[in-house]
């Protein structure tokens, strides 16, 4: 069966397409948002919604419907779901064995003040993971992580959400950059730079946000010095690693010189009050601190992680891992691969949309965590393999709900992709014109809100955000630099990210709940860098030329 997309299904609308193409969306957006419907609930209304739309409006054979849906499912629950439960599974046993009791005591000692933890671990620790890693990983490790310090999980998941944002284009390795400078047809550095310029300013004002959120803008001044610092040792090493090294470390760089920036002030510097949320009693630090080695012993676990992610996800490493025989299986994802064909005006010719499906579990994320908490049971007295395998299995248990929602929301968006109709969603935005500037990161954070990674927005809209810019007179480069940019503020409030979070913060059912927390910080970024976005299509040309 050969089936060719069709993007203007209503009445020969490209609006009115989008409109009804929107529906799924709109469908979750009500049972979160106004139904407060549990995360499973509002994915299978969205799916079904979204199952109706393509079959009788955009005409997409049953057979492919189900296929395509099948396939987002499968990739939900590997690699995505894999890295969830590897990531909990690792703070569950720091959690058990009573080791997390000395990274509290640790941390308070460092600083007990809610905003520095918030800095330290939302902020610059998971920035670190995303850059590493990405992919969910940095949301369910720092969530989880506050939480255990005593964050309440609505705090704990919301601000490990809004801080992970700056790193988001650059996480992985830099991937979504790659990709997007791939599909584009653009130079990777290019792209890289643009994005840094946008990022870096990004990077300076989550900090601020952070701690605004949290306490109000007269007691996030009383940190102001950790906020600066944090901030500008980020977006600093940001800008300089985009623009002249390419997309690949800025995260990572960025990440640990925040991190030792914030270490060394807190060495020499205190807030004079201690903020702490309302009703929250004062930390209560007995008796003598831990010595030195059981502190490290503590945080073994984290540190043996980071190193795991970090080669797990350099290019070369991958390859040797992939290299393996047996190690990867990539096959044609059957009744869908070969079956479906874009048309134009996304691409020039009919050209076939592929399906293939990578089972890379070597090189997968989830297994550099896997084999980091192996690695680490040793490091945790009286506590043995036997414990560690036990834990692993309840972990899953736990995960249950999760796991059914993040499987569901990536059938959605697979379902969405293979139909056409984010592909209509997307055209709708090339009718603006002049004021197309304005609109291109709002299409990289659609895309990150349907499909949860900031990779596959730019997979989905690379080619058609440059196509537009030519034909606007933008540079194209800044429209796609923007696509992966404007994907940054959407991953707070992407159903896929909510699950992750709910999932690592005991908050199963509560992804609503977690949704009217994020969006309107998801909104009001994603405006920030529409103007931005414009200015730099016109009065601020300047600050996208390249440097000499």
């Amino acid at each position: 069966m050969e089936w060719v997309q069709n993007y203007v299904t209503v009445g020969n609308s490209v609006i009115g397409s989008a409109c009804v193409a929107a529906i799924p969306l709109l469908i979750l957006f009500y049972m979160l948002a106004v139904r407060k419907s549990k995360g499973h609930i509002a994915a299978i209304a969205g799916l079904a919604g979204a199952l109706i739309v393509a079959v009788t409006v955009w005409g997409m054979p049953i057979k492919l419907a189900i296929s395509s849906t099948l396939m987002g499912a499968a990739f939900g629950l590997f690699p995505i779901v894999w890295i969830v439960v590897t990531a909990v599974w690792v703070y569950n046993m720091t959690v058990e064995s009573g080791e997390f009791e000395i990274i509290k005591d640790s941390l308070a000692r460092l600083t007990d003040d809610r905003r520095l933890q918030a800095l330290l671990i939302a902020y610059s620790f998971s920035c670190f993971i995303e850059g590493t890693a990405g992919f969910g990983t940095p949301v369910a490790i720092a969530a989880a992580m506050l939480v255990g310090l005593g964050f309440t999980p609505l705090w704990g998941a919301g601000v490990a959400l809004i801080a992970n944002t700056a790193p988001v284009a650059f996480g992985a390795i830099g991937v979504p950059i790659i990709v997007a400078a791939s599909v584009s047809g653009l130079d990777q550095m290019a792209v890289s730079s643009i994005a840094g310029r946008q990022l870096s300013l990004l990077a300076l004002i989550v900090p601020f946000w952070v701690c605004i959120t949290m306490c109000g803008f007269k007691r996030s001044m009383e940190v102001l010095p950790a906020i600066l610092v944090s901030g500008i040792c980020f977006a600093a090493v940001e800008f300089l690693l985009s623009n002249f090294h390419g997309p690949t470390l800025p995260d990572i760089g960025s990440a640990i010189a925040s991190i030792i920036g914030l270490v060394l002030l807190l060495k020499v510097w205190r807030p004079k009050q201690t903020f702490r949320f309302e009703g929250e009693a004062p930390a209560r630090l007995e008796g003598e601190p831990y010595p030195a080695a059981a502190v490290l012993r503590a945080w073994g676990p984290y540190l043996v992680l980071a190193v795991f992610v970090f080669f797990w996800g350099l290019p070369e490493f991958k390859k040797v891992l992939n290299g393996i025989s047996g190690a990867i299986f990539t096959f044609g994802w059957p009744a869908l691969d070969g079956e479906i064909f874009k048309t134009a005006p996304i691409v020039r010719e009919n050209t076939v949309y592929a399906a293939k499906y990578t089972f890379n579990w070597l090189s997968a994320g989830g297994t550099a965590i896997f084999l980091s908490g192996l690695v680490s049971i040793p490091l945790m007295p009286k506590y043995g393999f036997g414990r560690g395998i036990a834990c692993f299995f309840r972990t899953i248990r736990q995960l249950v709900l999760p796991i059914l929602t993040i499987a569901l929301i990536l059938g959605l968006a697979y379902l969405m992709n293979y139909s056409g109709m984010s592909a209509s969603l997307g055209l709708a935005f090339t009718l603006t014109g002049g004021f197309f500037p304005f609109c291109a990161p709002i299409l990289g954070w659609l895309g990150v809100f349907l499909t949860g990674s900031d990779t596959s927005s730019c997979a989905l809209f690379g080619g058609m955000q440059r196509d537009t810019a030519i034909a606007v007179g933008m540079s194209p480069e800044l429209a796609v630099a923007s696509n992966a940019s404007g994907g940054t503020t959407a991953k707070m409030i992407s159903p896929q990210s909510l699950s992750v979070a709910t999932a690592a913060t005991g908050m199963v059912g509560e992804e609503g709940n977690l949704f009217r927390f994020t969006i309107l910080h998801s909104i009001g970024m994603t405006l920030l860098l529409c103007i931005l976005t414009w200015l730099q299509a016109g009065p601020l040309a300047w600050t996208i030329r390249a440097l000499p």
